[in-house]
């Protein structure tokens, strides 16, 4: 029985950062060998355990055979005659298809570390494309390695997408890949690996038609790389990327792929509201309306969200997003002091709009008079 670190630890290792999550690779043993020695079992499809001491899962050596379509379509092989290479042979990418043994020395029999240096993401073997799921990979970690497909790879992703292999793809598994995407140091270069293969038009065919249009490609870039930066939140990244669509696309792209509400509720008043986040001159119903709409009186910190997608609407003009967020803060302080109760108490047959006439005349005051 041999124990290998494997995958993303020592590709992260390699590439000089954090690594913090480590997941094991035992060849030589089966489940039974793993019970005696204390691993507690985890997991229904394959078998993977918990070390008693360090929590770490550990995954017995394993092959894979193609049973049906989609990514679910698969069965697996684990017993002791199983080795590391044949384990390491069904991985996506070369760069996590290596592995360090217990001595410190690192196993790559697919050229993984050179391809790191190189900047290239390359897939190992033909078994690639019996699982659509790496195409989304694929794109994702180019959106956080920034680095280049290798021609070959984006061909296979292409013929897998051409055969309908994408079109397996179920919502959930789109949403898992695209909002890990989003968050991660370059998400335009996700949406682009995805188009170049043709699967953003399957995936997300919203974005794909978009994605065509003169100069939104470049500005929307520039509008999640500038998110990304300042470590902003995935509601936010997801608003911006639906920002030059309409609401109905929006919609229609969010249910596609279940999205959550508050990346729905986001990405409608980023649309919706575009012009006022811009920074337009409000006067003082506009600017309740825009209090309202975005339910601030409940959703203060709504505030925060909206104040940053106008930021990055406007990258090159960061003062921008500033302003608005004063303002808009400025007005819902201003309407929030009204006093509900005491309107209530002089206005009992009309309460809602002596509330709202107050927060108006509020919002109002903090406004400059107009000169002549």
């Amino acid at each position: 029985m041999k124990t290998y670190l494997v995958g993303g630890s020592v590709r992260d290792e390699l590439l000089g950062l954090p690594v913090h999550d480590r997941d094991y690779v035992v060849v030589g043993a089966d489940p039974a060998e793993m019970l005696r020695q204390g691993f507690k079992p985890v997991g229904a499809d394959f078998p993977v355990f918990l070390h008693p001491e360090t929590h770490d899962e550990h995954a017995l050596a394993r092959t894979e055979r193609k049973t049906g379509p989609g990514y679910k379509g698969f069965s697996f092989h684990a017993a002791p005659d199983v080795t590391l290479e044949d384990d390491l042979e069904r991985r996506d990418l070369t760069i996590n298809a290596m592995a360090r043994g217990e001595d410190g020395s690192l196993i790559d029999p697919h050229g993984g570390a050179a391809d790191l240096e190189a900047g290239v993401l390359r897939h190992v073997s033909a078994a690639f494309a019996e699982d659509p799921v790496r195409i989304l990979r694929v794109a994702r970690f180019a959106a956080r390695f920034g680095f280049a497909v290798a021609p070959e790879t984006m061909a296979l992703m292409e013929r897998m997408v051409r055969a309908g292999e994408a079109d397996a793809l179920v919502p959930e598994r789109v949403w898992q890949e695209l909002s890990r995407g989003l968050m991660e140091a370059s998400p335009a270069r996700m949406l682009a690996v995805l188009r170049e293969c043709g699967a953003l038009a399957r995936v997300a065919p919203e974005l794909d038609e978009t994605f065509s249009q003169p100069e939104v490609p470049e500005h929307l870039a520039a509008r999640l790389e500038h998110a990304a930066v300042r470590g902003y939140g995935l509601p936010v990244r997801f608003a911006l990327l639906v920002m030059d669509e309409t609401l109905e696309a929006s919609a229609s792209l969010a249910a596609r792929v279940n999205a959550p509400g508050e990346c729905r509720d986001l990405a409608r008043l980023a649309i919706q509201e575009r012009e006022a986040l811009a920074g337009s001159p409000l006067d003082a119903e506009s600017t309740l309306g825009l209090l309202e709409r975005a339910d601030l009186f409940r959703r203060p910190e709504r505030l925060d969200r909206l104040g940053e997608i106008a930021e990055c609407d406007h990258p090159a003009e960061p003062s921008r997003g500033l302003a608005v967020r004063a303002a808009l803060g400025r007005a819902l302080a201003a309407a929030r002091a009204v006093d509900a109760g005491a309107l209530a108490r002089e206005h009992p047959d009309d309460i809602p709009g002596a509330v709202r006439r107050a927060r108006l005349a509020a919002i109002a005051a903090l406004q400059p008079p107009t000169g002549h």
